[in-house]
């Protein structure tokens, strides 16, 4: 697939790439460029597309099955992260996670446009939980999130991505540009500190 940057999207300067310029952009994490395209740094958001459409593009393929509907998927995610990116919070997660759930949803609605019939919803008892369900699930949802919060960074993305993301290992290892054995090496180590830091809490 050829990437090339939407004619929609904002672009940077067309100065030119000096290796000094490379290691630059190499060091600044996906939160530090939605916090600058928030602020509507044309430049960061081209670098941020860059690093991450062919891996969504990647992504919306294995989902959708269809190529222009993933490429569709593609375009809408980056425009919503243009149009978004001012209600990323850093202090809620890695700007991987964040990017995927934009992604994910642009996913969703081409796989819901497709045009199938509705199938007809079978007369049961309804599954919703009590209110006291409710609000055992939000107490253990606010548990696991304040101890994500405890592990480091790399370790954080890969567990948000699976556990909230829905992603496989290899589909992780595509979306983060990383060896499959560093994301099990990653969920392994983040697993078991999460063990430590809820243990006692969740029984």
């Amino acid at each position: 697939m050829s990437i090339a940057l939407p004619a929609a999207m904002p672009r940077g300067s067309s100065r030119e790439t000096t290796p000094e310029r490379r290691l630059q952009e190499r060091s600044l994490t996906d939160g530090d460029l939605i916090r600058r395209v928030a602020r509507r740094d044309a430049e960061a958001f081209e670098l941020l597309y860059h690093r991450y459409a062919r891996p969504v593009f990647g992504l919306a393929l294995r989902r959708l099955g269809d190529r222009m509907r993933a490429e569709d998927a593609v375009q809408e995610t980056f425009a919503a992260i243009w149009r978004s990116a001012k209600t990323y919070r850093p202090e809620r997660g890695a700007g991987a996670p964040w990017l995927y759930t934009i992604a994910r949803n642009a996913i969703v609605d081409r796989n819901r446009n497709r045009k199938e019939p509705p199938a007809e919803v079978p007369e049961t008892a309804s599954a919703e939980p009590g209110p006291a369900e409710r609000a055992e699930t939000s107490y253990v949802a606010w548990r696991v999130h304040r101890a994500l919060e405890g592990l480091v960074e790399n370790e954080r993305d890969v567990i948000e991505l699976a556990y909230y993301g829905e992603l496989s290992q290899s589909e992780i290892a595509d979306f983060l540009g990383i060896p499959l054995g560093t994301v099990k090496t990653r969920t392994r180590s983040g697993l078991n500190r999460l063990a430590d830091l809820l243990e006692g809490e969740l029984q």
